[in-house]
C-alpha cells in the first residue's frame, strides 16, 4: 500500500474527508464540492498526527534536504508545522493571512534569517491562493522559499496553475485521486460515482 493510499484511508477514517456525491458541501467561496475535507482533525488523533508528520519529514528530506525553518499558514498549517520543525529540530514560524491591526503589525511571528531556506506548511491545497500569498509574504521578508507541502491537494486545475505560473514548487502527501480511490474501496461511493467526482475535479464551477 502507497503511503498516500495509507493517509487517505486514515483521514477518511477519522473524519477529516467526508465524500458526498449526491448531497455536496459548500464552501466559504460558495463552490459546491462532492468532497469536504478539514485536517485540523488529525490534532486529535495521536496515530494519526504521527503517520502525518512521518510521512511531511520523509517528504521534506527528500525534495527539500537544505531547508532551515519550517513556516506554518495560519491557522490550519501551524500545528503540524510546529511538529515537525521539533521532529526536525528546525525554527519555526508562522505567516498570518494578513498583517496585524495592533502591536508592531506583523504578518509573520517568529524570527528567521535573511536569505533562509524555507518550506512553507499547508493543511489543503484547494486554489492554492491563501498559501501563495503566504509565500509572497515570506519572500518579501527575506526567506528563500525551497517549496509548499501540504497534507491534501484537490488537484484543481486553478491550482496547478497557480503553482506553475509562479513557479512555485508544491508537494503533497495525498491527492484527491487516492483519496476517491480508497472512498471507493472503503464503500462509502460507489462506481457510477466516479464520474462525477472527476467532473468535479475537471471543472469545479461548472459542475451540478
Amino acid at each position: 500500500m502507497s503511503e498516500s493510499i495509507e493517509i487517505s484511508r486514515e483521514l477518511l477514517n477519522i473524519g477529516a474527508v467526508s465524500v458526498q456525491p449526491n448531497d455536496p458541501f459548500t464552501w466559504t467561496s460558495g463552490l459546491k464540492s462532492p468532497i469536504y475535507c478539514d485536517n485540523r482533525i488529525t490534532m486529535s488523533f495521536p496515530e494519526v498526527r504521527s503517520k502525518v508528520i512521518k510521512a511531511f519529514v520523509k517528504l521534506i528530506k527528500e525534495y527539500y534536504p537544505q531547508v532551515q525553518v519550517i513556516a506554518g499558514t495560519a491557522t490550519a498549517g501551524i500545528p503540524h508545522a510546529a511538529w515537525i520543525a521539533q521532529e526536525m529540530n528546525l525554527p519555526m514560524v508562522y505567516i498570518r493571512s494578513s498583517a496585524k491591526q495592533h502591536g508592531k503589525g506583523k504578518q509573520i511571528e517568529g524570527i528567521f534569517e535573511p536569505g533562509a531556506k524555507m518550506v512553507i506548511i499547508e493543511d489543503l491545497i484547494s486554489t492554492g491562493s491563501s498559501v501563495i500569498n503566504a509565500l509572497q509574504e515570506a519572500e518579501k521578508e527575506g526567506a528563500h522559499v525551497l517549496g509548499v507541502a501540504a497534507i491534501f491537494t484537490y488537484e484543481l486545475p486553478i491550482s496547478f496553475y497557480a503553482f506553475n505560473e509562479l513557479q512555485v514548487d508544491l508537494k503533497t502527501i495525498t491527492n484527491y485521486t487516492d483519496l476517491v480511490e480508497v472512498a471507493l474501496q472503503a464503500g462509502v461511493i460507489k462506481n457510477e460515482d466516479i464520474n462525477r467526482l472527476n467532473e468535479w475535479k475537471n471543472d469545479p464551477k461548472s459542475w451540478r
